[in-house]
């Protein structure tokens, strides 16, 4: 794991793919499931109404775009949150929260 890793910014491509992945109620509450503890897949369906598959598109996304981890572990996949992409996500977000001044342009638009 790279805990001990500083967290970049992350490019705005990046900042889409991973706003998409989470703009799914399913995907959201997996990550929200992740934040405290690692979750082999046979444990995060028992949560859901969901099929196999179905779970394996969710985490194949949230996989993709690196917000979630994956190893396997016989014959299942454990997961958990990659906490240095969620800090990149932050500092992300926070270029919009820590703004001293926002600048109005004068210009009339015509």
């Amino acid at each position: 794991m790279m805990t001990n890793e500083r967290a970049k910014m992350i490019s705005n491509i990046d900042a889409v793919l991973l706003y998409k992945a989470m703009s799914d109620e399913t995907r959201l509450k997996i990550l929200e499931m992740l934040i405290k503890e690692e979750l082999c897949a046979c444990h995060i369906l028992e949560v859901f109404n969901i099929t196999q598959p179905t779970l394996s598109y969710h985490m194949k996304i949230l996989v993709g775009c690196d917000l979630v981890e994956s190893r396997k572990d016989g014959n299942w996949m454990r997961y958990k949150l990659n906490q240095v992409r969620v800090k990149e996500l932050n500092q992300f977000m926070n270029q919009f929260v820590y703004q001293d001044e926002v600048l109005v342009r004068d210009v009339s638009c015509d």
